[in-house]
């Protein structure tokens, strides 16, 4: 079923902001592959762009000191009216067809960012969960940064496919 965004002003702009790079290899091709198809089908949905924007690990000596390097940094790239989401295992699971209804709201709602943060090998530092507008999760195993982007552009793709009608999500 095509959803429809009569209160929407101007299209939404997907940020997803990594702690982490991804190196050539299978997860690096499949994250694109996602993500190109996401990108494709989502201005079909009102989505404006899909930014990726990585960041080195913190190398500080300790989790906690890593931790916050990590949040000061992602804090200063978040869009100012964005709302974020971040992925922690402590997080909300959702169901596909809920993340679809969740950009669909905030694409009806006028939202004009939506930031997706992914955390370093320690994780999130409190700051960074606490202003989260949502948190996330694919579960409550922790997974690599490397798997999590591909979960999350498969996630993405298969959003705007149940947002536009396209066959991809047969649940």
């Amino acid at each position: 079923m095509r959803r429809t965004s009569a209160c929407r002003s101007e299209a939404l702009r997907l940020s997803v902001l990594a702690v982490g790079r991804l190196k050539p290899g299978p997860e690096k091709s499949l994250a694109e592959d996602y993500l190109a198809r996401a990108e494709g089908l989502g201005k079909k949905a009102g989505i404006s762009r899909i930014s990726v924007t990585e960041f080195s690990e913190s190398q500080a000596s300790s989790p906690a000191s890593r931790m916050g390097e990590e949040a000061k940094l992602l804090a200063s790239v978040i869009p100012p009216k964005s709302f974020a989401i971040v992925l922690d295992e402590r997080g909300k699971a959702m169901e596909s067809e809920n993340f679809a209804g969740l950009l669909q709201r905030h694409l009806d709602g006028g939202t004009p960012d939506l930031s997706f943060i992914i955390g370093g090998p320690d994780g999130h530092a409190v700051s960074t969960r606490e202003r989260a507008g949502l948190l996330m999760s694919f579960g409550p195993m922790t997974w690599p940064h490397r798997l999590v982007r591909v979960m999350l552009f498969e996630q993405l793709y298969r959003a705007v496919t149940i947002m536009v009608g396209h066959p991809y999500h047969r649940a």
